[in-house]
């Protein structure tokens, strides 16, 4: 029966609508206070978007099956400038944008029309995005619903970046932040293209001497400074003159643009070809030394100063380029002085010996400076030398010390004496902000900042880090990370929608910086919208006393004019679902946001409220690669769930990948998916509830398989293993299914549909978390009255767990699996099929064997002594090659199957065989199967086959 996805999504939708099941208020339950990043909407959500929301419902719908009051709320992030450099394009007329909006996102022409304001175009796709949430089954308690411009909002904000402002937490000076030179604001991640993050590099300028200039050379190592022998130029690039803070300096023109930024005077007198620079001489600032500037193709106009020091003795660039230079056609006068050019060694390095950037070249096979090889053989000296090499005597009176360490001590006394300066260039360039501009770095004076690299407000953070659980584990070395790196943060700019700082108002509280805390204010939010809390009455001392504890009811009321009851049964609210128990979010947020959110909680909020969990997924590839516009790869979430259904997208999101993996998604497994679910929903409709009476080996079996199942979904949804979780319900579990059903079938048994219900109940309810709507249907067609989201997890119980059952069964499919291999090889019509099992001798010696492996021994030879040392088992001295092949089957085992056999000892192979096999052997091929004990009298064995039977094992013949 073909499934009709949308129908089945609208009429589930409706009753989960009707029954507010996920309508959440604080009770005597134990809670569980779930969040994700809520979206900005200058967008429909597409396919990658869904991966974190879908992630996050699915976690939500477990824990409200298995009995917690859950709470999982949504929001709108308005604040930012990225709907506002969007408004300006639209307004501009930019046919791209336009060109977007209309075929991409489908958005009518009379909605883009007003997309000049950007509210406007929040609005639109706030209602979107939350249409495509609702279609595709989120569990939101939509109650709690907010934008960040809301009005009470802003009221929460002023009172949280007072709070951090009283802890002198957020200070004013001057800072480095990454910057639109367009809209004239700094700029984070959400506010460029790509959602890069605007990091920036420090460049130490080593300032060399020409006649009355400065020639500036950017290094990341100034240690190099002591084995500078020329300095490289391009001959190709014009380079400009300008005076910087009263001293002239010669950089090329992009140098000069970027240092507009970082709070110097900068006045532009003219230009010089690099060519007019060859052959002229330089003093090396430390030592009054004079050195020649000579010419470089290698040397780029965009990094650095467009001058570079050479170290031929250390940088295999370097190296390369005097080599090319000595063998290349110039004026005889400069080739005798490069002749002369000898390279200075600085650093001793275990492996290296004079002249380590040589070595490397050599090493390497480099040919010349356009060689992609110099950069292998630069990575190589570079790190040996970072971790392992120190100064030599003549770095004067930094000898001695490591590598590791110089950087900033030289970097100190070469500014102190000034013979340095500092360039900031963005690392991953180029950045470009959402209007369209490229980004730079600028150094902002009076400008507020959170303090982010106090060294005691890192240490608390690291303490929750420490204490919190995260997921995966494998992530927590990145927020370490980023903890050790992070430094002040600008967490106001002068353009945007969103709050204005309470005591500066030409600012606005950045985009991230309104974004840390807001899971708080979740509790609240309901009290908004239903009109309980207005604006114009909150003050600072609400929220210290309903977030904080802090102050007194009776005043709070006084000021706010609610009552002391209202108040009260506010913060009931927060006091039961704070703290967070669980923060959902991609990867690309772990550098930013989501190390801010633990900041900000351990700054503001005590450390009973500080958050629990965080869990981190990667992103999602379209066939293989990154969604982009440009690769016309972006699939919006809605259109999507119209052509494929919301259950087989959110299946086929969460199959592609674990969690951290990036998720390669594409349309062959939503069909693959849809065909799946439909089998399965055939099935549910097909089973009725029986009484199950008189149980059968298999059936026994199944049902523990079953107890199986439920414990290994269980513990992989408790990890976030969700893709695991998922294959083991859907697929892995078909296996059992499928050998139940040939077993069953082999004894042409009817009376099966009690067992199959029961199994498929528990298959539908530990789905429904993944696949909500379809569950629903499923669980209504196998006649329960209850609805699947709102139903108990299927519990585990070991005692339902039969383990003779399981170890039986197990032999009895590899049995089957031997002989049809052996058919397979021989390709031999079987006549007559005999098989023989160990003996009673044997199986003591077994169960000796498998209590020592599972303590631990696995050693022949210590075995061997100890069963010998039994007068029960010491005759099998006899047989040692026994003992061998044993202890190699059970290790060959999974650790489950071994602790049922060695719970239970008692077992009758030839019984459980004599019984079994005869139906399934004759069905499978097609003859009788007799069953012998090694040890029987009357044995038929022509081929001595009986002896090679062992515990599991038993011995084949077919003829």
């Amino acid at each position: 029966m073909e499934i009709r996805w949308n129908e089945i999504e609208s009429k589930w939708r409706k009753r989960w609508n009707d029954s507010k099941n996920f309508e959440t208020d604080p009770s005597e339950k134990e809670k569980k206070f779930i969040t994700v990043a809520y979206p900005y909407p200058n967008s429909p959500q597409h396919i990658g978007h869904g991966r974190t929301y879908t992630l996050a419902d699915v976690h939500a719908r477990f824990y409200r099956m298995n009995g917690f009051n859950v709470l999982f709320p949504m929001a709108f992030h308005y604040t930012g400038t990225p709907i506002l450099g969007m408004a300006k394009r639209v307004e501009a007329n930019d046919r791209e944008i336009i060109e977007n909006l209309k075929n991409l996102y489908g958005v009518p022409e009379e909605s883009i029309k007003t997309f000049v304001e950007p509210v406007k175009i929040a609005d639109y796709f706030h209602k979107e995005i939350k249409t495509g949430m609702i279609e595709i089954g989120y569990s939101i308690d939509w109650r709690r619903e907010f934008t960040t411009i809301d009005p009470v909002y802003s009221k929460f904000i002023e009172w949280q970046i007072k709070t951090l402002r009283e802890k002198k937490l957020i200070i004013q000076g001057s800072h480095p932040v990454g910057w639109c030179p367009k809209d004239q604001n700094p700029v984070s991640q959400h506010d460029t293209l790509g959602d890069v993050e605007p990091d920036f590099t420090e460049y130490i300028l080593i300032k060399f001497k020409y006649e009355d200039y400065i020639i500036p050379t950017a290094t990341l190592r100034p240690e190099t400074i002591f084995g500078v022998v020329n300095l490289w130029v391009n001959p190709e690039i014009i380079y400009k003159k300008i005076t910087v803070d009263n001293e002239k300096w010669i950089v090329s023109k992009e140098c000069a643009y970027k240092l507009e930024f970082l709070d110097k005077k900068i006045t532009h007198d003219g230009e010089i070809k690099g060519a007019e620079l060859i052959g002229k001489l330089v003093t090396v600032p430390h030592r009054n030394e004079s050195i020649l500037m000579l010419p470089a193709s290698f040397v780029e106009s965009g990094t650095g100063t467009g001058m570079v020091m050479s170290v031929p003795a250390h940088a295999p660039f370097d190296y390369q380029a005097l080599e090319d230079l000595k063998k290349a056609k110039i004026e005889p006068e400069l080739a005798s002085k490069v002749a002369k050019i000898i390279p200075i060694s600085i650093i001793q390095t275990e492996g290296f010996g004079e002249n380590p950037a040589k070595e490397a070249v050599e090493k390497f096979g480099v040919v010349n400076q356009s060689d992609p090889k110099l950069e292998e053989a630069t990575k190589e000296v570079y790190g040996k030398e970072f971790y392992g090499g120190k100064l030599k005597q003549n770095t004067e009176q930094f000898a001695g010390i490591k590598v590791a360490y110089a950087k900033d001590t030289i970097k100190e006394w070469l500014i102190k004496n000034k013979h340095a300066d500092i360039l900031l260039e963005l690392t991953n360039t180029p950045v470009r902000c959402r209007c369209g501009a490229e980004c730079v770095v600028k150094v902002l004076n009076n400008q507020w900042f959170l303090n982010y690299g106090n060294k005691d407000w890192k240490e608390l953070a690291t303490k929750c880090f420490d204490e919190m659980n995260i997921l995966p584990q494998e992530i927590r070395s990145e927020f370490n990370y980023v903890i050790g790196w992070l430094r002040e943060r600008a967490c106001a700019r002068q353009h945007g929608l969103g709050t204005k700082l309470p005591w500066d108002k030409d600012w606005i509280v950045e985009s991230l910086s309104d974004s840390v805390i807001y899971m708080a204010y979740y509790t609240i939010s309901k009290f908004v919208n239903d009109g309980t809390l207005k604006a114009e009455k909150l003050s600072p001392e609400f929220f210290d006393y309903i977030f904080l504890g802090k102050g007194d009811a009776n005043k709070v009321s006084s000021i706010t004019e609610l009552t002391v009851d209202v108040i009260n049964q506010i913060k009931k609210e927060f006091d039961y679902f704070y703290p967070v128990d669980s923060r959902h979010s991609g990867r690309d947020l772990v550098p930013n946001h989501l190390t801010f959110f633990v900041l900000n909680h351990v700054a503001i909020f005590p450390e009973n409220n500080w958050p629990k969990e965080i869990v981190v997924n990667g992103s999602v590839l379209m066939n293989g690669s990154k969604m982009s516009k440009s690769m016309g790869n972006i699939i919006p979430l809605r259109k999507a769930i119209q052509d494929y259904g919301a259950d087989p997208i959110r299946l086929a999101i969460i199959i592609s990948a674990e969690l951290l993996q990036d998720a390669d998604f594409n349309m062959e497994s939503v069909s693959g998916i849809q065909n799946k679910l439909e089998s399965l929903y055939n099935e549910c409709s097909r089973l009725k509830a029986e009484k199950i009476e008189n149980l059968e080996a298999e059936d026994k079996w199944i049902l523990s398989k079953t107890q199986s199942m439920i414990s290994q979904v269980t513990t992989s949804i408790e990890k976030m293993r969700l893709r695991e979780a998922l294959h083991d319900i859907l697929f892995s579990f078909e296996s059992d299914l499928s050998w139940y059903t040939k077993r069953v079938n082999a004894k042409n048994r009817t009376n099966i549909s009690g067992i199959l219900h029961q199994i498929n109940s528990v298959r539908v309810a530990m789905l429904s978390p993944f696949a909500p709507h379809i569950a629903e249907e499923m669980w209504e067609k196998l006649g329960h009255s209850d609805l699947a989201s709102t139903s108990q997890w299927p519990k585990y119980s070991e005692e339902n767990i039969n383990a003779s059952a399981i170890q039986s069964e197990e032999l009895l499919k590899l049995l089957i699996d031997d002989i049809g291999n052996i058919l397979k090889v021989t390709k031999i019509t079987p006549k007559k099929i005999t098989i023989y099992t160990a003996d009673l001798f044997k199986s003591k010696v077994y169960h000796s064997i498998l209590e020592k492996v599972m303590s631990g021994q696995t050693n022949m030879g210590i075995v061997m002594k100890e069963l010998i040392a039994n007068s029960e088992t010491a005759d099998v001295k006899k047989t040692p090659d026994f003992v061998q092949k044993t202890i190699k089957d059970i290790l060959s085992e999974p650790t489950e199957i071994r602790q049922m056999k060695l719970e239970s000892k008692e077992f009758d192979e030839k019984k459980f065989l004599t019984n079994e096999l005869t139906d399934i052997g004759k069905k499978e091929f097609g003859v009788d199967i007799d069953v012998f004990s090694e040890s029987d009298d009357g044995i038929y064995d022509p081929k001595a086959k009986a002896r090679h039977a062992r515990p599991f094992k038993p011995a084949i013949l077919i003829e």
